[in-house]
């Protein structure tokens, strides 16, 4: 058989097999490949394709993309669905096939999150160099595109002959499957080596387990731990990604209910706990709660658990103010284990740990005086959302009641989609998740253009879920008008196969977040409205508003469109529209509600700060103000080790 045949039939033959809390699972490591196909893989891998679909279509089922990044992001967001137990493998072409996909390996490997790229490459054999497409290199002549993938991949190889498919594809899976090691897996695979035949090991083809390590914690690490724990005054958790990963939520909520000890998650972290949980302060750091930020100031023992630390997430290292915090870090991955420079991490499955810790910490509990300010804190920010959500009757809602709609259309299994903009930071403020599943917002990368391809990948998920007999869940993306024109080519993807995905359009005619975030540095909203070039003057922040209609653009792509006029009932329709989409037929194609915001309308303070560096020395007052802003922020900055 040729390399691709001996790829696509050995990749429908991997298994992952996971065991969590006495339940096993055995699932197909990759279910599906996405392909767009050119001349470096028509031959190779689409031959393949083809010839074992018309054998047999569950062998390695194809789906049709209209763009290679955005098909990566389709992968991502299946596999976090699936807790990384699950992902799709991506085909392209040389050239701009395989470098469109950069940026979704980029986004994979720093959400931590499984996805096997396999772009074309140049000819093994040089036989026709340079061949269409082919960067070449004075310096280095075994330069090609693909190598760009390599500081982006956790692990990346080039299968120049075909006896290097059995290490590359050995070696790539087991880091696919590593919950400390996962991201982009990249494999070029050269056009010509992709049709070249050979002789294939059965054992190659042989149906092969790979098994998700959730390594145990060391007893020494948990009896320091509970020792920091017990001596603690106002300890405090921040739960990120990990928890849910390790399927940890139940076991936190036994420990949050034996000790006490409040929870803020990151934004990943959402749905370790329901939102109206006793000990949930909801969101911590930059785009937090003044909740989990008012206990984060005064802690004097943090534990991380599943968390990487970024910089939203320690308010760029302003959110702990006790001079004598210290960190427990409890994380499968020691690069993140040991940060903070902290003296006990714990490299180890969440949901182990915790389980540990519950035997180790009988008897523990914080102070009254801890948990009667946890319980005022959540109730106060609990009537600033309430506020933050309620309706002004204006012909142009704020983002808030937009946001307070969609929560209140949506039931609690659904799902909610989000990636970049001033959406992600006010989602994470005041979602009201009610399930572990229900929230699902990429902000490792902050990728514009990945809500409707990460939220088709998460719907193929909710429907294989819904199709074993699991939830039943609607898949709600709420996407501004920046990031839609970013990325919008899956809407076809999901007519094409009549996929319902619920799409919320928000348009605000500009860049809204970074507008605020401009203003805030002094720098006026510069560049970030879409109007007309004032040509005297050379700015587009003044011309006339841009005559597009978004609406339009998503029924010309075969989309039914609901559109939300502007006027005093636009939040109660906006909820009628959702509530009537969720109704529709599970295979009538996806549904985009397009509703305009104002963008100046802001949702409530974190109380918290993220640093942006502001220009020293500036012409402009706006700026000069907002450097001395700065300044006193920056000197509330801890060196935090590590």
């Amino acid at each position: 058989m040729t390399v691709a045949q001996a790829v696509v039939e050995y990749l429908s033959k991997q298994y992952t097999v996971d065991s969590v809390g006495g339940q096993d699972f055995r699932e197909r490591l990759i279910p599906g490949m996405f392909g767009i196909f050119g001349h470096g893989n028509v031959a190779g891998v689409g031959q393949a394709l083809k010839q074992y679909q018309q054998l047999d279509p569950t062998i390695m089922p194809y789906y049709q993309g209209r763009n290679e990044q955005a098909q990566s992001h389709q992968a991502v967001g299946f596999a976090r669905h699936t807790r990384r137990r699950q992902t799709f493998a991506i085909s392209t072409s040389i050239g701009p096939g395989s470098s469109n996909l950069l940026t979704g390996a980029a986004l994979a490997t720093t959400n931590r999150l499984p996805v096997l790229l396999l772009p074309s490459d140049t000819f093994a054999t040089r036989a026709a160099d340079p061949v269409l497409q082919q960067l070449e290199q004075p310096y280095a002549y075994d330069i090609t595109v693909n190598d760009a993938f390599r500081p982006l991949s956790k692990f990346f190889d080039r299968v120049s002959r075909p006896e290097q498919l059995f290490s590359a594809f050995h070696h790539g899976l087991r880091v696919l499957t590593d919950p400390a090691e996962t991201g982009a897996v990249t494999i070029s695979l050269p056009q010509d080596v992709q049709a070249e035949a050979f002789d294939v090991p059965e054992e190659f083809l042989a149906e092969r387990e790979w098994r998700i390590r959730r390594p145990d914690a060391d007893d020494e690490d948990i009896r320091r731990a509970a020792e920091a724990i017990r001596a603690a005054k106002r300890p405090l958790i921040i739960a990120g990604g990990g928890v849910l990963y390790a399927y940890a939520n139940e076991e936190l909520a036994k420990f949050v209910e034996l000790t006490g000890i409040p929870v803020g998650n990151t934004q990943a972290g959402v749905g370790v706990l329901p939102w109206d949980h006793q000990f949930s302060l909801g969101a911590i750091g930059s785009t937090g709660t003044t909740a989990a930020n008012a206990i984060a100031a005064e802690a004097d023992l943090i534990i991380g658990i599943g968390t990487r630390y970024e910089d939203f997430t320690t308010a760029s290292r302003t959110a702990f103010q006790n001079p004598d915090v210290k960190f427990i870090n409890i994380n499968v991955a020691a690069i993140d284990a040991y940060k903070h420079g902290t003296s006990l991490p714990i490299v180890a499955d969440a949901r182990k740990a915790l389980v540990k810790l519950n035997q180790a910490l009988g008897g523990y509990r914080v102070g009254a005086d801890l948990e009667q300010q946890i319980a005022a804190e959540k109730t106060r920010w609990d009537a600033t959302v309430d506020g933050a959500f309620d309706t002004r009757f204006t012909p142009l809602p704020a983002q808030n009641e937009i946001i307070g709609a969609t929560s209140r259309a949506m039931d609690a299994q659904d799902v909610v989609v989000c990636a970049a903009g001033s959406l992600p930071g006010d989602l994470h403020k005041m979602w009201r998740v009610r399930d572990p599943f229900g929230y699902h917002v990429e902000y490792a990368y902050s990728c514009m253009g990945y809500e409707i391809p990460g939220g088709l990948g998460v719907k193929r998920a909710t429907l294989a879920e819904a199709a074993t007999g699991g939830t039943q869940r609607d898949v709600v993306v709420m996407v501004g008008d920046g990031s839609y024109l970013m990325m919008h080519t899956e809407l076809v993807t999901a007519v094409a196969e009549r996929i319902k995905l619920i799409v919320i359009l928000i348009q605000n005619h500009g860049y809204a977040s970074i507008g605020s975030l401009s203003e805030s540095l002094g720098s006026q909203r510069f560049g970030t409205q879409y109007r007309a070039l004032d040509e005297e003057h050379h700015s587009f922040d003044d011309g006339d508003r841009l005559p597009v209609d978004l609406a339009l653009n998503a029924e010309s792509l075969g989309v039914k469109v609901i559109r939300i006029e502007p006027g005093e009932k636009v939040i109660a329709e906006l909820e009628q529209a959702i509530r009537d989409a969720k109704a529709a037929p599970e295979n009538g194609g996806p549904i985009v509600i397009h509703v305009e915001s104002d963008p100046l309308l802001d949702a409530p303070s974190s109380e918290s700060w993220w640093d942006v560096p502001v220009s020293q020395v500036s012409e402009l007052d706006s700026t000069k103000q907002a450097f001395q802003t700065y300044t006193d922020h920056k000197n509330r900055q801890r060196k935090l080790l590590g």
